[in-house]
């Protein structure tokens, strides 16, 4: 059976000679998982070449060098705080190795010939290697790696116990039938599986190729995409309803809204319509650039499930996100409106859980407080989640649940690179909104070195004096010895000392009702200056706020400064982005500033922000810990991402019960990359 074949593989690190209870725990913090795979797929980070052997006259300092020499004598230190000493000689010359701890001395007496490998240094004008890497007796010369990977390693645990546990799984991996397309090995020049491995984690005689890495991610890849093929084909045919509405309510709400939808609205609710009215159930990702105008679409969507007689629900990360959405519907929407959160309780919330139970509330907002146990629907058609980023998977899948057959609508307002696209949100179909909705202006941005704030505030105050509202985001909340940047509190009191009452404070070590209080007050121009953290990144619609200031722009990355930008904007009025940064930044720095300068697409700009920063996180710093890759890496192999994509549906197209030869293999690369559901879903037919 092909399991067993894994079997070894996925036995516990212990199983290894050598690994005893102690490395294990070492090592397996090192490689991710207390398993065998776990250390065959712990990639290195570069690789040693040991084969440069110069005399020692001619070694130069700073690189990587093995020398082939005599002891001639040891120094002793006189204190434990001086270092042990070992002159060596060649034809050429004399070096010495240095010890700080030392316990060898029986293995080197003078007279000994050594082979000795690490770095070369030089001090008062002599060469030195400083803890040799590497000391074998010239006879034991082929003891002596010539290629050594490095990987990354934990405190505690030595680069030869890793190299240990890396050649023993290896030497486990089996002779693989081949799960990839022969023209496409051909064309890429690839070898096996397991000489793709034992070139990279085992490499001989030379540093391993690139095509060796590249065979590598693209397993990985490929593992990916089939499953979530498989798992959307088991979404695609899973039974829905059919929600037919006849635009009563629509027409009304959109009279009210009073501008007529944009071109990619119309088609992202074109997409969606054809989904709800569709057998099958809806898994949709509706993607909007800042300021798209998702909510429109999405009220739209759930009038059309109140049309055809059910329920719709929209679930927000946050309060304040909640309230913002309760406000917009019960101002456009014909039928009731209920706002569910934690803060809602006693008779009122008992009234609302009836309301939503015998089905006289047809469109709720709220938290989570929408997903309770409690919490019961009549016939809850549609839940749309909003930022999902923000929710677990089973908090969505949860919400979903709520009814027979429900349709999801999932949005994000952080445009999602097309990588990220490919690997997390693979099951859904994807509707992106791009453009912006009518009476929407342009942001002008500009970057501005922190010396010239004088100037910024001569701006502000301008602006201020018109009439206007004004945002100004610092990166932290109290002042840091380690960052020597501008803290909110601290900038708050600059600004209040020459602005006065009409400037105010919202961060996120403020209690709840303070912050709140604080947003509340600049949503009613009762306060015209916000010194915020990031908390106004999401969730707060002030039309009449015009200028965005960013402190230390350079501190942000680029998806949160594109997410900041959009808070302005947001009415008629001209609008105006001022990135304030240090006078000398970093080139990647310089290239984000200067990128969100020159262009307002979100898409272009997120693709981007992947590039710089890879995708651990790319959506913000919320989104720290997303499933990230083993072997392979998703900026440098980004476009074997692309061929995956296609090959997993051309394969599952011709084959999709994994059935033929290489459908077979391909169960097989499924198993090897853990991807259970998949498994599972193929096991059920």
């Amino acid at each position: 059976m092909d399991s067993d074949i894994l079997t070894p593989l996925f036995a516990p690190l212990t199983s290894l000679r050598g690994i005893g209870p102690a490395v294990a725990t070492l090592l397996a913090r090192a490689v991710g998982g207390d398993r065998v795979i776990d250390a065959l797929f712990h990639m290195p980070d570069s690789y040693l070449d040991r084969r440069n052997r110069p005399t020692i006259r001619d070694a130069q300092q700073g690189t990587v060098a093995t020398l082939a020499v005599e002891v001639v004598r040891h120094e002793r230190p006189n204190n434990a705080r001086q270092p042990w000493r070992i002159v060596v000689k060649d034809d050429t010359g004399t070096a010495e190795l240095v010890f700080f701890r030392f316990t060898r001395e029986s293995q080197m007496p003078p007279g000994a010939k050594l082979l000795v490998s690490g770095k070369i240094d030089r001090f008062n004008g002599r060469v030195t290697i400083p803890h040799p890497d590497h000391l074998v007796p010239l006879e034991q010369a082929a003891k002596l790696p010539a290629i050594e990977p490095v990987w990354p390693l934990v405190a505690g645990l030595w680069p030869r116990q890793v190299a240990s546990g890396a050649a023993q799984a290896v030497a486990l991996v089996p002779e693989f039938p081949e799960w990839h397309d022969p023209a496409l090995m051909r064309r890429e020049k690839w070898p096996t599986f397991i000489d793709a491995m034992r070139a990279v984690q085992t490499p001989a005689e030379d540093i391993p190729h690139k095509r060796m890495r590249a065979r590598l991610a693209y397993d990985e890849f490929l593992a990916g995409q089939v499953a979530l093929a498989v798992i959307r084909g088991r979404v695609r045919a899973r039974a829905g309803r059919m929600l037919v509405g006849d635009s009563r309510l629509r027409d009304v709400a959109l009279q009210r809204f009073g501008f007529k939808p944009t071109e990619a609205q119309t088609k992202a609710l074109a997409e969606i319509d054809a989904d709800l009215t569709s057998p099958r159930r809806m898994l949709r990702l509706l993607q909007g650039d800042v300021g798209s105008g998702k909510t429109l679409v999405a009220m739209l969507a759930m009038l059309r499930a109140v049309e055809a007689g059910a329920q719709a629900a929209i679930m927000a990360p946050t309060e304040v996100l909640a309230k913002q959405h309760h406000r917009t519907l019960s101002r456009l929407c014909p039928v009731p409106v209920a706002l569910l959160t934690g803060s809602v309780k006693g008779k009122e919330r008992a009234k609302l859980l009836r309301g939503l139970k015998d089905g006289s509330i047809p469109l709720v907002v709220g938290t989570h407080a929408l997903f309770q146990d409690a919490v019961e629907y009549k016939d809850l058609a549609l839940a749309v989640i909003d930022e999902q980023h923000r929710f677990g998977v089973t908090q969505r899948l949860t919400l979903g649940g709520k009814g027979e057959q429900t349709d999801v609508l999932v949005m994000t307002a952080t445009p999602i690179p097309r990588t990220l696209l490919l690997t997390q949100w693979g099951e859904m179909d994807v509707s992106r909104l791009t453009g912006k909705p009518a009476g929407r202006q342009p942001i002008r941005t500009t970057l501005h070195s922190l010396a010239t704030m004088p100037d910024v505030l001569d701006g502000i105050a301008r602006r201020l004096a018109a009439g206007g509202q004004v945002y100004w985001v610092c990166p932290l909340v109290a002042e840091s010895e380690v960052l020597d940047v501008a803290a909110a509190e601290e900038r708050f009191a600059t600004l209040h000392a020459r602005f006065g009452d009409v400037v105010g404070l919202a961060h996120g070590q403020q209690t709840t009702e303070a912050r709140d209080a604080a947003l509340a007050a600049f949503t009613a121009g009762t306060t015209r200056l916000l010194v915020a953290t990031t908390v106004v990144e999401v969730g707060v619609d002030v039309p009449s706020a015009s200028v965005m200031v960013i402190e230390h722009a350079e501190r942000f990355g680029l998806a949160q400064l594109h997410q900041l930008r959009g808070r302005v904007g947001r009415g008629s009025e001209a609008s105006f982005c001022l990135l304030l940064h240090e006078d000398w930044v970093s080139e990647t720095a310089r290239r984000r500033l200067t990128m969100l300068r020159d262009t307002e697409d979100g898409f272009e700009i997120a693709d981007e922000d992947f590039r710089l920063r890879g995708g651990g996180d790319v959506l913000g710093t919320r989104q720290a810990g997303l499933p990230g890759f083993r072997l392979a890496d998703p900026v440098e192999h980004e476009p074997l991402l692309h061929m995956a994509h296609k090959d997993a549906a051309v394969l599952l197209s011709r084959d999709p019960g994994l059935t033929s030869e290489r459908g077979r293999a391909v169960r097989l690369l499924l198993r090897l990359f853990e991807r259970a559901a998949a498994m599972k879903t193929l096991a059920a037919g």
